[in-house]
């Protein structure tokens, strides 16, 4: 999964950890700072400095947590959502030709696979129940 993910992912100018964190934040909503860091298993000061490249890119917003006014969190702007939606056409257009070069058995058994290993990713992600005790 690893090398397929490396082997079709567009990382001009995003690290692997910046669009995680990206698609965290669209997936899961908006999330402190600690939550992100402890979801990508990076420590706080690198998620630090990584959150305030998303900012100055204009991909990721900071607000005010509407529960406890002295805190911040993250969210994702448009622009951070039109960034993932290019990076996916971008993989979207590397992983077709070679799935089309594959055979009928082949992508019956990828598509019989991929409930599983979507079941599987959930299970290895940090619980977002886990990380609302957090807040």
């Amino acid at each position: 999964m690893l090398a397929l993910r490396s082997a079709t992912a567009d990382r001009a100018g995003l690290s692997l950890t910046a669009g995680a964190t990206l698609g965290r934040l669209q997936r899961e909503g908006p999330a402190r700072l600690t939550e992100l860091a402890t979801a990508e298993g990076i420590s706080q000061p690198s998620m630090t400095s990584l959150v305030a490249r998303l900012c100055a890119q204009g991909l990721v917003r900071r607000d005010q947590d509407p529960s406890d006014g002295r805190a911040v969190v993250l969210s994702l702007t448009d622009a951070g959502a039109e960034l993932l939606a290019e990076r996916r056409t971008t993989r979207t257009s590397r992983l077709v030709p070679a799935l089309t070069g594959l055979s009928p058995d082949d992508l019956r058994s990828i598509t019989q696979a991929m409930p599983a290993l979507t079941r599987l990713t959930g299970a290895l992600r940090p619980s977002s129940t886990i990380l609302e005790g957090t807040r």
